[in-house]
């Protein structure tokens, strides 16, 4: 191998963010010999300011530690598999409630200390074009030209995206159904289910009136203003649903809000207009707001896509987005622990594998450490059950559409049904921790994943 990975008998983790020290530093608890590679100071990024390891660019908070939070299950589940980030985390943390929020100058520096301190640790400087095997690529949402390159020439050209144009996704038992119906356009798009199982799509009907007090405030609501790092060029397959709006008020209703092939079962005719949810999951639990993509803020997302019909009591499972992130098309080209599928100890993990957040991206260089370090002790890999946080995440990037891929964050419509769950939301949120925890704890004895690293 050429670039600073050669053939030296060391496992290369390839990019030094919160994904990649974590691997690194899991890696070299279990006794391997590691090279984490990090490019800066030697190529910078537009939104690194140090050369620091695991340096945190848009926020300084984790999200909840509460384990009714899916954010704080994961997190949890994370704890008990021995994450350093998490360590580090509680080591940096300043008040914030029940968010864990950190000196992102401590933090930073503590993670940088660990890794290089660790004797088992190499740090080398300099941009790697090339795949690494064993290893893991953890390079982000700023993963260079040529290793990008490299990247899509292995796995193919629709194999890597470089922008997020992310739709909301809903919970399916915050939909109105007694407003919204269940229809394909035309009768022709359907799930494996068929007519059964109620189709791939559910209706949001408006009428003329309903349509333009919508676009009124789709159209004057605010904005996220981005970094200058995550400024996007507006194309079509990229534009928020709000600057659509604002090149006409037809504009919408001509393109992903167009009625046409549809019939409102509650008056037998065509609607004005029509916002479609299409189903996310194969357990019919997520539903993605179909075109709405969109750059305004959380809170004015959930104030504007609450004047849909059916959808005034919506619950966001995801927010929208636009936003710069090269991430692969995980369900589609990679193997279920994510590597490559024809060279198993060639592994991903990050922003990069389509998960979004801090403490997912986190979660994935941990396992892709427990698995690197399996595979290289000649055991198989191993995934925790989709009824923790962490096991779902992975289902999600293993059995999403490929066609349809965007990447998720940690939410609580990921995790397998409750057999008889309550109706009262935050006791079934208390069940779902319940059973995750549970089921974690026997996963970890069934893998043997309860002794100490080497």
């Amino acid at each position: 191998m050429s670039d600073g990975v050669r053939d030296d008998g060391a496992i290369h983790v390839v990019g030094g963010g919160l994904a990649g020290s974590e691997a690194a530093f899991q890696l070299a608890e279990r006794g391997h010999r590691v090279v984490l590679h990090e490019m800066r100071p030697e190529r910078r990024t537009a939104a690194h300011q140090t050369d620091r390891l695991a340096e945190l660019v848009c926020s300084n908070t984790f999200k909840s530690t509460e384990v009714t939070n899916a954010h704080g299950l994961l997190k949890a589940e994370m704890r008990a598999l021995g994450c350093m980030i998490l360590e580090a985390a509680d080591a940096a943390r300043v008040p914030a409630g029940s968010a864990l929020a950190v000196d992102r100058d401590l933090f930073s520096a503590w993670v940088h200390e660990r890794v290089h301190g660790h004797p088992n640790v190499t740090v080398a400087r300099g941009e790697v074009s090339t795949l690494p095997s064993p290893g893991i690529v953890a390079t982000g949402p700023l993963t260079s030209d040529a290793l990008a390159e490299t990247i899509r020439a292995r796995l193919g050209v629709a194999s890597l995206a470089f922008y997020d144009a992310i739709a909301p996704i809903l919970s399916i038992e915050s939909i109105d159904e007694s407003i919204v119906f269940r229809q394909a356009r035309w009768d022709k798009e359907t799930m494996e289910g068929g007519a059964e199982d109620g189709g791939a799509y559910l209706n949001c009907p408006m009428d003329r009136a309903e349509y333009d007090a919508f676009i009124d405030a789709l159209t004057t609501a605010d904005q996220f203003t981005a970094h200058e790092f995550d400024a996007v060029p507006y194309f079509e397959g990229c534009m928020p649903a709000e600057e659509m709006a604002r090149r006409g008020r037809e504009s919408l209703r001509f393109g992903p809000m167009k009625p046409i092939g549809l019939t409102d079962p509650r008056t037998g005719r065509r609607p004005w207009a029509v916002v479609q949810l299409r189903r996310e999951d194969k357990a019919g639990r997520m539903w993605n707001l179909v075109g709405f993509q969109t750059r305004l803020r959380m809170p004015e997302q959930a104030r504007v896509f609450r004047l849909i019909p059916g959808l005034a009591d919506a619950e966001f499972l995801r927010y929208g987005s636009i936003h710069r992130n090269s991430y692969l098309n995980a369900p589609g080209t990679l193997a279920p622990h994510l590597a490559l599928r024809d060279a198993p100890t060639t592994m991903f993990a990050g922003q990069l594998t389509g998960v979004e957040g801090y403490t997912e991206s986190t979660a994935t260089g941990l396992m892709a450490a427990i698995n690197l370090d399996r595979l290289l002790r000649g055991e198989a890999p191993v995934l925790p059950p989709p009824t923790t946080m962490l096991g779902a995440l992975y289902r999600y990037l293993r059995e999403a559409d490929p066609a349809h891929f965007q990447p998720m964050n940690a939410n609580f419509g990921l995790l397998e049904e409750l057999a008889d769950p309550p109706r009262d939301k935050g006791l079934k949120r208390e069940r779902y921790a319940e059973r995750a925890l549970r089921e974690l704890d026997s996963w970890r004895q069934d893998s043997g994943l309860v002794r100490s690293p080497v």
